[in-house]
């Protein structure tokens, strides 16, 4: 029998431990991806530092591992957690706003549309993912792509300290000048150091932007996506777009036109509208657009512009970083995802990088920019077990068709394989890391998605 049946309370009076045996277990192990299939040997939910630390306790007396957690969007890419603690973060705490400073606090657990929620009514914005129900910090911990990207670079580097647990339960201020080392590896270089209870982050001064998102049929697709790719090479930095070949499903949340019909869409932001405009109407002109449109809009609103589904799903991807895109790699594209194409994908995206994130500032966490013109994402949802072999299948010949355009390189928060984190890292970087971990974690008691190897 697991060892915390016995008697957990005696250990962490505070916490209510969950363990296979317990009726509430499957419940209490299920991820946001329902494709994942976590089982640990316990599940903890915490609901402050003083619960954090004593589940650190809990794990080091029963000699497991713990991974924090809290929604399981990157679930699939944690490895065996048969001797772990899933530590759910349930702090249930308001995110703080100091509008004079323009910075917010978040707590562990807070979801993007919380902390949108929060900023918005101060005229000011977030550098926040494209789905509502991300866990911020996990988001903010692998670095954070956003739609403001191409002109602020990644969220990570928006950080200005973190409350950490650590691996002897105590909860630390992480900053430039307190532990520097710790809080360059947290900006970008994942979960892998302890249990990060809250961070401070700056806010950016948008009330409003020009964004939104234009649909075209699939026949006109081929002509849009080459004119999209030329833009990207002179594109000014104020946008930060996306474009992807979308085959949505035939459910109500879905407008009438794009139900169960093959489409591209260009969706994106613009924090300079001229800017904004000037793609818009260039893109109108190659084809008329099906749906949508970009207006001026209040800058909670880019929060749903990407349209990621909001309940849990079940969800296979693959991703790569690619460099510059020709018309080979186009329509290598377009075969396994484009008009004509037997496609299993929900989508297939290309997100545009550049900018701010190919010049990343010379105090830059561990995930210094981003590598590469693009980033692929293409995602499919297995609804049976029929399923999975297609679309698996259709994965990984669109990475084959893209191989001659692929950088080497991966962002771990696109990764939904368990890849370790060598594959996010230039060779010295990931030495870096590998010696704070083993500065701040040298039991390895944390366990995370693309974990830190040790060394040799």
């Amino acid at each position: 029998m697991n060892s915390l049946a016995a008697s957990p309370t005696r250990l962490c009076p505070n916490l209510t431990v969950v363990i296979p045996e317990n009726t509430g277990y499957e419940e209490a192990r299920r991820a946001w991806n329902l494709h994942a299939d976590l089982r640990p040997a316990a599940i903890v939910a915490a609901r402050d530092e003083a619960e954090v630390g004593e589940a650190v306790r809990l794990a080091r007396a029963h000699g497991l591992q713990l991974v924090p957690f809290t929604t399981g969007h990157l679930a699939t890419a944690l490895p065996d957690l048969s001797r772990a603690i899933l530590l759910r973060l349930e702090f249930g705490r308001a995110v703080e706003v100091d509008p004079p400073t323009r910075r917010a606090r978040i707590p562990a657990g807070a979801l993007w549309e919380e902390v949108v929620e929060a900023v918005a009514p101060h005229g000011l914005a977030v550098a926040h993912g494209s789905s509502p129900d991300v866990g911020a910090i996990g988001y903010l911990l692998g670095g954070g792509l956003s739609f403001y990207a191409r002109r602020h670079g990644l969220a990570a580097d928006q950080v200005v300290s973190f409350e950490l647990v650590d691996a002897d339960g105590a909860l630390r201020r992480v900053d430039a000048d307190s532990h520097p080392d710790l809080f360059w590896a947290l900006r970008g270089g994942g979960g892998s150091f302890g249990v990060v209870t809250a961070v401070e982050i700056d806010l950016l001064p948008y009330a409003e932007v020009f964004g939104g998102a234009v649909f075209w049929r699939i026949e006109d697709a081929a002509a849009v996506l080459h004119d999209w790719a030329a833009w990207t090479r002179t594109a000014p930095d104020s946008v930060t777009t996306s474009a992807r070949l979308l085959r949505l499903p035939p459910i109500p949340d879905v407008p009438e036109p794009l139900r169960a019909v093959p489409v591209l869409c260009v969706d994106g932001v613009a924090v300079e509208e001229a800017d904004g405009r000037a793609l818009v109407d260039r893109l109108g002109a190659v084809a008329e657009p099906l749906l949508g449109g970009w207006e001026t809009m209040p800058s909670a609103a880019v929060l749903r512009i990407h349209g990621d589904p909001e309940q849990p799903v079940p969800a296979i991807s693959e991703h790569a970083l690619l460099g510059e895109l020709d018309e080979q790699a186009l329509a290598a594209l377009l075969e396994v995802a484009g008009e004509g194409a037997d496609c299993p994908l929900l989508f297939a995206e290309l997100r545009q990088l550049g900018g701010a994130l190919a010049t990343p500032p010379a105090d830059a966490g561990a995930r210094a920019g981003l590598l590469g013109r693009f980033a692929l994402f293409a995602v499919g949802m297995p609804m049976s077990p029929a399923d999975q072999r297609p679309i698996e299948a259709s994965l990984a010949g669109l990475l084959d068709r893209l191989a001659p355009w692929d950088t080497g390189r991966r962002y771990l928060n696109f990764a939904e394989r368990d890849l370790g984190a060598r594959a996010g890292f230039d060779p010295a970087t990931h030495a870096r890391l590998t010696r704070i971990r083993e500065e701040w974690d040298p039991g390895r008691r944390f366990l995370a998605a693309h974990p830190i190897a040790p060394a040799g």
